[in-house]
């Protein structure tokens, strides 16, 4: 009887163990990855994780903003596409819409990789939503702009920290009349 139980506990634990065993060996393997010289997705972590300190500390409130766009040399841009810019945005500003960054483009606009650049976004604005739609926060415009300028060797972006209600703010905000056509 003994030997009797002894061989059934061996015969339903060594499946049990088996099973076990098989659990463990199944190891999750990487994919593999799909090579693009062009991406580069490390570099842009690194990029977001070195910047994320230095970004915090060049935010800047509605008069720290207002201040530093009276500076000579200090370049204005404005990374919202053309359509929402030229419906509203603040005055002075450059606008390079974030879809057509290139390293030509930034170059023509910002020549000098040490000029002070002020970014602003959607997210910086409400009361005009045809303007000034806003986007998901992390989605946010900003950290988008902010971290590939510094992929593009700018070093001194500052950015515009509240939300501010464009019938208030003290930045002086514009419209741009669409160009007229003449009829002959």
């Amino acid at each position: 009887m003994k030997q009797f139980l002894l061989i059934l506990l061996v015969l339903v634990t060594i499946p049990l163990v088996s099973e076990s065993s098989k659990k463990k060996k199944k190891v999750k393997t990487k994919p593999v990855p799909i090579e693009n010289k062009l991406i580069d997705y490390s570099e842009f972590k690194r990029i977001v994780n070195r910047s994320e300190g230095e970004r915090e500390m060049h935010r800047l409130t509605e008069d720290q903003f207002l201040k530093l766009m009276s500076e000579e040399g200090v370049v204005l841009l404005d990374a919202r596409s053309e359509n929402r810019f030229r419906l509203l945005h603040i005055k002075g500003a450059k606008n390079l819409p974030f879809t057509e960054f290139t390293k030509e483009s930034l170059a023509d606009l910002i020549p000098e990789k040490k000029s002070k650049i002020l970014i602003y976004c959607n997210n910086n604005f409400e009361g005009n939503q045809e303007a000034f739609a806003a986007k998901s926060p992390a989605a946010s415009l900003n950290l988008s702009t902010y971290n590939s300028l510094k992929a593009y060797g700018y070093e001194s972006i500052f950015e515009l920290g509240p939300l501010l209600d464009v019938k208030t703010t003290v930045l002086p905000l514009v419209t741009e009349k669409p160009e007229k056509v003449e009829t002959p």
